[in-house]
């Protein structure tokens, strides 16, 4: 593969529905450093760039191994599992790109002499990046929109959950003057966040003084705890659900449940407890919010009685809200991967069924691959 000369070196970003924050911040990222990110449906040359999750790498493999161009993969299915990835894409960027990235454009246009940068995977072999992103250092978006990420990182341990894998344990938040400066080219502001109530904190221990500084600096209309930044249902208080009420103009949080089970919760690592849940539930409905819950059916450790407990949940919860069911995918790099999920009974299905015809839950628990293309009501990327 012959060298390119940046000068006249294009780089694409191949198009996916599911990757669109990821293609707006790496757009800001790679433009600071002088390259910008045509889209693309299909690999062009000189470089074509793929941000990859289970789902899309199955559907988007073969597209990358027949390109005649210099081919990047990144994003959760190419960070935990850069071996098998580098062994049709030229480079893998594992981990976080907004560093990583130009440096590895400035080696490809360059001719750089030796190995790619750390943090970049080859069938050659991969020398981990020793760098950790600080958000302020790059805008969320530029000229490609996208969401505003204000935290990045969580410190729970959820066996199912890519995002602490790719991301640390370790909370960082984009400051409230930076988050101000990117909300202001919107009429309302939308956060991506592991935790919307925990902005400002450790994600342990909330720090809502913190987050109300923010609220109090936006002059946009506010939708928080709605997606793309959900909230645990430990994190919904008086105090955090007062902010919705008095800075927001979202009527509906959203926050993750996964199990009706105490022991299926425990074994998920989850960091609390269905009475919580049903606390958070509470909650909504004493200040006049919608609840949406999300569920997973299909735990392989769930038993029957766990899943028909966790149907019963569903079903309660959907008197007084809505919930977002759907089945569980084992992901790569957590601890779940590889494991086998288990069938959705038949007297669950028809529960559910019934529900997603009144309209009251949503999601698929047969198909799993929806559950990284939803739709959802309150999207605009």
């Amino acid at each position: 593969m012959a060298p390119l000369v940046r000068s006249c070196m294009r780089v694409n970003w191949r198009e996916i529905n599911a990757a669109k924050n990821s293609f707006a911040a790496l757009y800001a990222a790679c433009e600071a450093s002088g390259y910008l990110l045509n889209p693309v449906n299909s690999p062009e040359a000189d470089v074509t760039c793929y941000s990859l999750n289970t789902i899309t790498e199955q559907k988007l493999r073969d597209e990358i191994t027949a390109a005649e161009c210099i081919t990047v993969a990144g994003g959760p299915h190419a960070s935990a599992c850069y071996h098998e990835v580098a062994a049709y894409a030229d480079y893998v960027v594992v981990g976080e790109g907004e560093y990583t990235l130009p440096q590895l454009l400035d080696y490809i246009g360059n001719g750089i002499p030796g190995a790619p940068p750390p943090g970049i995977a080859t069938s050659g072999g991969y020398t981990p990046a020793c760098h950790t992103v600080i958000l302020d250092a790059y805008p969320p978006f530029t000229r490609r929109k996208g969401y505003i990420e204000i935290t990045r990182g969580c410190p729970h341990h959820c066996t199912y959950c890519q995002t602490p894998r790719l991301f640390g344990h370790c909370m960082r938040h984009r400051s409230v003057d930076e988050i101000v400066k990117a909300a202001s080219n919107y009429r309302d502001a939308r956060f991506v966040t592991p935790n919307a109530f925990a902005y400002g904190s450790d994600g342990i221990t909330p720090a809502f003084d913190k987050l109300e500084l923010l609220l109090r600096r936006l002059d946009n209309e506010i939708y928080l705890g709605t997606f793309p930044g959900e909230v645990r249902p430990e994190f919904v208080t008086p105090e955090s659900l007062a902010l919705v009420v008095n800075y927001c103009a979202n009527r509906r949080l959203h926050f993750g449940a996964q199990s009706g089970s105490d022991a299926v919760l425990e074994k998920l690592r989850r960091g609390h407890t269905v009475g919580d849940v049903w606390h958070a539930v509470d909650l909504c409905r004493e200040y006049d919010l919608i609840p949406v819950v999300d569920f997973i059916i299909g735990l392989p450790f769930e038993t029957d009685d766990d899943q028909v407990t966790t149907s019963d949940m569903i079903r309660e919860i959907s008197r007084y809200g809505s919930a977002h069911v759907h089945y569980f995918m084992p992901l790569p790099g957590t601890p779940l991967a590889g494991s086998e999920p288990r069938p959705v009974l038949r007297e669950v299905d028809k529960t559910l069924g019934r529900l997603a015809l009144a309209g009251k839950i949503t999601g698929s628990w047969i198909n799993p691959e929806r559950r990284f293309f939803r739709q959802r009501p309150d999207s605009h990327v």
